[in-house]
């Protein structure tokens, strides 16, 4: 990747950017869960080398800057994702007893509010839900986000059912679709997967509507 970034290397991966790179992102993390929908595990390692290859790549632009701009390298996104996973599971890593899914939940939540605090991005008294949720990042799909949203909705002690009804008031042209993926997401459901197998299911029943016409269309 340095030499592909580096004067004789190749024009199109010097004059890429973090922003010009995010849709090659998003495409490859898709590619990763066709593979994995598919069961096709020669195909997940090619697709995960070119998820893989995302991280490189953002971490060799972050290169060209200074520290003091933001830079940084390779390692420190290696370092920084194996002080995550050491600091999120103390029951793990640090002999800390945590038994039930429920003091787990509570301990992966006192974390990562500590790591906000430690950033200086706390959460306003008395809205923890709305800075929560304000966290999901914009760009997440709707299906993806949902069960995200319904978690923390629930968590918080409200009535996802009532405000599902509220929301639906609001928008209601979307009041149909939008409760069934709840629905889905309430149940422990996969909303985008699911969705993703319809997809699937609809594509193969489509191919074999164009194979029997043309079947059709030889015999006559």
């Amino acid at each position: 990747m340095d030499r592909l970034r580096s004067p004789g290397g190749c024009p199109w991966d010097a004059e890429q950017t973090h922003a010009s790179l995010i849709p090659y992102a998003l495409e490859e993390a898709y590619e990763v869960a066709d593979a994995v929908d598919r069961e096709d595990w020669d195909e997940l390692v090619e697709e995960l080398g070119d998820l893989l290859l995302q991280v490189v790549f953002h971490a060799r632009v972050a290169e060209d800057r200074t520290r003091a701009e933001g830079g940084f390298t390779i390692d420190d996104v290696a370092n920084s994702l194996v002080a995550k996973l050491v600091r999120r599971h103390p029951h793990v890593f640090e002999g800390v007893e945590l038994t039930t899914e429920d003091e787990l939940y509570a301990n992966w939540e006192n974390v990562k509010r500590a790591e906000r605090e430690a950033k200086g991005s706390t959460d306003t008294k008395g809205r923890e839900l709305a800075a929560s949720l304000a966290r999901i990042p914009r760009g997440t799909p709707p299906t993806v986000a949902l069960p995200k949203v319904a978690e923390k909705v629930g968590k918080a002690g409200l009535d996802v059912a009532d405000l599902a009804r509220e929301a639906s008031s609001a928008e209601p042209e979307g009041a149909v679709l939008g409760e069934a993926l709840l629905d889905v997401a309430v149940r422990g459901g996969d909303p985008d997967g699911e969705l993703r197998a319809w997809l699937a299911a609809f594509v193969a029943a489509a191919g074999a509507a164009e194979e029997a016409a043309a079947r059709g269309e030889g015999e006559a």
